[in-house]
């Protein structure tokens, strides 16, 4: 059969799954018996070469030899010496099923390895819109600014929660599950989107939960492929160090330029509650500091 029988082989196919096989198996005994099946068939012809052999002189009575060009077959390419053909064939699964499973079983050979990738993402997606996106994350946004009302413990009907709510103040009084302050769609080309989320006390493991419950809602299948803290607080990606900044001075240069700013923040946050005296000032130097003093820090989260 050989490389017109691979030709025929670029494409998808169904095959009946018994219980007790493993899909794997299944998977290697299709590749097998296709392998075998390619090489079974007949090898083409040889291809002919001229070769000088040495026999005797026609019509000479004293046996002289002499060269004959004589048409041999060229066994270069002959399985007897080179191997078979085909070694490998790749061969896609579709949606698995367990050992003890049975039933119909999808499978791609060759160019239909990429068909069956393009095939369940556009039944996986055809229906998901960016409407129907923006309307879930709304939803989501919606739920999760009530149980921050809830979770600081505070009366809107008085002016202090009023004027909190307007300073975007308002935060959870005690220990709380991650709250989304706001979540919007940035990119959106299916099957990838692209999440812009406002939170807080939050993990990456329930950010990448919160993308398998959006796609559940969309009823279909999404997964985090990356999650990128872009601002903490005021800090911000274009404040924080590379690596190749990670050094004494680029640090005090830091902290120095932040002071005024965690200031302020701090200040608007706890009000006359705060010695600001504590904090570095602009035009503070670090060489002003004798090698026997002592910096306090106090590490803390804020979102």
């Amino acid at each position: 059969m050989g490389s017109a029988g691979l030709s025929r082989l670029h494409g998808l196919f169904a095959v009946y799954k018994p219980p007790g096989l493993k899909w794997k198996h299944l998977r290697d005994t299709v590749e097998l018996q296709l392998l075998k099946g390619l090489n079974a068939g007949k090898p083409p012809t040889p291809k002919q070469r001229v070769r000088f052999l040495l026999g005797p002189m026609e019509g000479s009575e004293e046996k002289e030899l002499t060269l004959t060009a004589t048409s041999v077959p060229s066994l270069v390419n002959h399985p007897l010496v080179c191997g078979p053909a085909f070694t490998h064939l790749k061969v896609g699964m579709g949606h698995r099923l367990d050992t003890q499973a049975s039933g119909v079983l999808v499978l791609g050979v060759g160019h239909g390895c990429r068909l069956l990738t393009d095939m369940y993402d556009a039944h996986l997606t055809k229906h998901v819109t960016r409407e129907k996106l923006d309307r879930i994350l709304a939803m989501i946004q919606g739920s999760h600014q009530k149980a921050l009302v809830m979770y600081s413990n505070l009366d809107l009907k008085t002016q202090e929660a009023y004027e909190m709510a307007v300073r975007g103040l308002i935060r959870p009084m005690n220990k709380s599950p991650m709250l989304i302050t706001g979540i919007r769609c940035l990119h959106f080309a299916p099957p990838e989107f692209l999440l812009e989320v406002q939170c807080m006390h939050e993990t990456q493991k329930e950010l990448r939960k919160l993308v398998h419950e959006i796609g559940l809602e969309l009823k279909t299948t999404a997964v985090c492929s990356q999650v990128r803290r872009t601002r903490d607080g005021f800090f911000t990606l274009d404040s924080a160090l590379l690596r190749t900044q990670w050094d004494l001075r680029n640090i005090q240069d830091a902290i120095q330029a932040a002071a005024p700013q965690v200031a302020a923040e701090l200040e608007k946050s706890l009000g006359p509650q705060l010695d600001t005296k504590q904090l570095p000032s602009p035009g503070w130097s670090w060489e002003s500091q004798g090698p026997s003093s002592t910096l306090g820090l106090e590490r803390g989260a804020g979102h």
